[in-house]
């Protein structure tokens, strides 16, 4: 038997009240006509766009055609009920929440509701009192809604982004370690990537994770190298209130937040001995202890480790356990350096140039064959991360469509390439002085041309200072041609 009373309706807003800025759409489910239109008055008071259906079925028909914000339904209702209905929404719509009514208040009905899938419940009536209650819960369903959906296409961002075929490069060495990372990715095995500084190992862990049945879960992140000893083993596993100074609350670790996904560990050559023990520990057994805590954390989480450091010799010199070198050593990934792999160089150029006009506006369109050569035939002892730190600098500073070989920075330069200058053969009374001044004019004339008569690039071309060149270019009373 429904109640018989009647819901009070909201007041008209004051001119202090808070307005939503942005108009929601929520969709409302009663049988009854009175408790439909009294909960439309409620919520287009506040501001939302309302939508009304009559039963389930209907509900369903809307959900489907059109977007909703919030659903709000009625427990008791002929054919489909509001828990069946809310189950049925969530198969069309994952992300939508939904706010069930009963005028039949129970803590049964209550966790019935919340394992259907619903984001909360409402008691009618809806007296004058609660009904500020009812906006707010009406605004954190929809916020709630709307994080979860763009959570999930944030997710559905990165598993794009973190694809194979995403990853730049198609030199051999690269394509073999995309092969092994294919192979590996959807495995639970531990996996040890290594390599020099600024290869990507970051990108292959990510590539790891968001191609394996844990993409959906969190991956988290610890650079071993970066924390403190003294704190990097509260940062991994958490604390209790007291464990040490300073710790006034409860802090979950990295491991915790971890749980059901994927954690990454850089730098791990760097965690200290003591620390080690602890990581043994969870790779044996998967459990942990917080700091200052004697309860035992059981955890789900596949680890992923990288570093630039020689393992085996760090083994050597007592720097690192051996028997956690092999627990974490169960799928080894080397990513070779950029100068083993130097056909990948223009394509990395070409994406970091495209990067930078999306983000940066630059006009930089291309690469000069000539800086290109140079480009490939540098060591690259940053590999990937020093490439793209110096096209980050051509394209800021320079003002043109394409980066020339002046353009470079000058450890890029070399020697200058100017050709060779045609014998002269001195005149009867020619004298030395003034066979090198023919030959030096000749010389700073070609720099000259080369550089459109830009003074400052002619003078590093010619390894001279500016203020020398200039004065010998006055001396001789050179002039661009007209």
């Amino acid at each position: 038997m429904r109640p018989s009373v009647v819901p009070i309706l909201f007041s008209p807003p004051s001119a202090t009240r808070r307005t939503t800025l942005r108009k929601s759409h929520v969709l409302v489910v009663d049988d009854e006509e009175l408790y439909r239109r009294a909960l439309e008055r409620i919520l287009k008071r506040v501001g939302h766009e309302v939508l009304t259906a009559r039963d389930g079925s209907e509900a369903v028909g809307v959900v489907s055609s059109r977007p909703v914000d919030l659903v709000l339904c009625d427990v008791k209702m002929p054919g489909i009920n509001g828990l069946e209905l809310v189950r049925q929404i969530h198969e069309i719509e994952p992300d939508l929440p939904c706010i069930v009514i009963t005028g039949y208040s129970s803590a049964e009905n209550s966790v019935e509701a919340l394992r259907a899938g619903a984001f909360w419940y409402l008691e009618k009536p809806f007296e004058q009192e609660r009904l500020d209650v009812v906006r707010r819960l009406v605004e954190q369903a929809i916020e709630h809604g709307r994080l979860k959906a763009e959570n999930r296409l944030l997710h559905s961002a990165l598993r794009s982004k973190y694809k194979f075929d995403n990853i730049v490069g198609r030199s051999a060495a690269l394509q073999k370690v995309l092969a092994t990372v294919e192979k590996v990715a959807d495995t639970e095995s531990t996996v040890l990537i290594t390599g020099e500084s600024g290869t990507g190992k970051e990108l292959i862990a990510r590539a790891l994770h968001y191609n394996s049945r844990r993409a959906d879960r969190m991956l988290v992140t610890v650079n071993c190298g970066a924390i403190p000893e003294e704190l990097l083993e509260s940062e991994l596993f958490g604390h209790v209130k007291g464990a040490f100074t300073n710790a006034v609350h409860h802090r979950e670790g990295r491991f915790s937040l971890a749980n059901g996904g994927t954690i990454f560990l850089d730098e791990i050559g760097d965690m200290s001995p003591n620390l080690q023990v602890k990581l043994l520990r969870v790779l044996q057994e998967r459990t942990f202890e917080p700091v200052g805590s004697s309860k035992t954390i059981k955890v789900d989480v596949r680890i992923i480790a990288a570093t630039n450091q020689d393992l085996p010799n760090l083994i050597e010199a007592k720097a690192f356990r051996q028997d956690l070198y092999y627990r974490l050593n169960v799928l080894p990934i080397e990513v070779p350096p950029l100068r083993q792999r130097p056909d990948d160089i223009p394509l990395l150029v070409h994406h970091f140039l495209d990067t930078a006009r999306q983000e940066r506006n630059s006009p930089v369109e291309s690469i000069g064959d000539e800086a290109m050569r140079r480009l490939m035939d540098h060591e690259w002892p940053g590999n990937v991360r020093e490439l793209e730190n110096v096209v980050e600098r051509l394209a800021v500073l320079s003002c043109d469509k394409q980066v020339g070989l002046m353009d470079l920075p000058e450890q890029f330069q070399g020697i200058p390439d100017i050709r060779p200058l045609a014998p002269v053969v001195p005149s009867t009374g020619l004298s030395f002085n003034e066979t090198v001044e023919q030959l030096e004019s000749e010389l700073i004339l070609q720099a000259l041309e080369r550089t459109h008569w830009n003074k400052n690039q002619a003078a590093q071309l010619l390894g001279l200072n500016r203020t020398t060149l200039l004065e010998k270019i006055k001396k001789r009373g050179l002039t661009p041609p007209a």
